[in-house]
């Protein structure tokens, strides 16, 4: 079983941060795109070759997000209309999340076996995400996937908080 570790910081205004492993070691690069259309967070491996996009759609009614893992389109995050609680939808071919992940708290299963477990780090300073991989293969998908819902919250809470 893998470790990694997400930790944004609170007021960074280039939207870049580092996924690091067990040891403190950078694993990943993340770079959100700043005031570009359509939204979209390039992840890099230490040698800064992308592996995973994120893409906002620009044009819908409800937001939808597209995660994309080496040039394929892997998942696709759709906020469902609903009147009370925000709900949304993973879909994705032989993935599903369960588990809280409103709160950050889930699993990622992949044909029934868990593969990735998720866990939001309370009282830190930024957004901190715990991620246990344990097929090193989904390791790229479960780093989006953690990212874009990430994104999803974020980007509600800022609706939520205009709004009032």
């Amino acid at each position: 079983m893998k470790k990694l570790y997400i930790k944004q910081k609170v007021l960074s205004f280039n939207e870049k941060f580092t996924v690091k492993d067990q040891q403190g070691n950078d694993a990943y690069y993340v770079e959100g795109s700043l005031m570009k259309i359509p939204k979209t967070f390039s992840i890099s491996n230490t040698a800064g070759t992308e592996v995973a996009l994120i893409t906002k759609k620009v044009f819908s009614f409800l937001p939808k997000f597209y995660v994309e893992v080496h040039g394929q389109e892997v998942v696709t995050i759709n906020k469902e209309f609903s009147f009370f609680k925000a709900r949304y939808s993973i879909d994705a071919a032989s993935i599903e999340v369960q588990g809280n992940w409103w709160d950050m708290d889930f699993e990622v299963f992949q044909y029934g076996e868990v593969v990735g477990k998720v866990n939001k780090e309370w009282f830190t300073w930024g957004d901190s995400y715990k991620i246990q991989v344990l097929n090193e293969e989904m390791e790229t998908i479960i780093i989006a996937l953690v990212i874009a819902i990430d994104y999803v919250k974020a980007s509600q809470a800022a609706a939520s908080s205009a709004a009032t």
